[in-house]
């Protein structure tokens, strides 16, 4: 139900897919920034793991949303349709 929601809504598996691998490099950067915050003190790299971890955990929420809605799509019959041409289906 949630993800003939997220279809319809023209959320497509190479979207979670790209927001899979955003997440990890987001996850590096931000470790990377809080880690540099305020060089020396051991309390930052605490606080750096702890941001890397929490976005780092978001990339397999969107990897299983993008399998999830793969499979819809081959049910569907929409996996190889660009998103433009599912629209243009959907208003004519």
């Amino acid at each position: 139900m949630i993800i003939k929601r997220m279809h319809d809504m023209g959320i497509r598996s190479e979207h979670a897919y790209t927001a899979a691998m955003a997440s990890i490099g987001i996850s590096i950067f931000t470790w990377l920034t809080s880690l540099n915050a305020e060089p020396g003190s051991h309390a930052d790299l605490a606080r750096a793991d702890r941001w890397g971890i929490f976005i780092g955990e978001w990339a397999p929420t969107f990897f299983g949303l993008g399998v999830a809605l793969s499979q819809h799509e081959q049910q569907d019959g929409t996996l190889t349709a660009s998103v433009h041409e599912l629209r243009e289906q959907k208003a004519g």
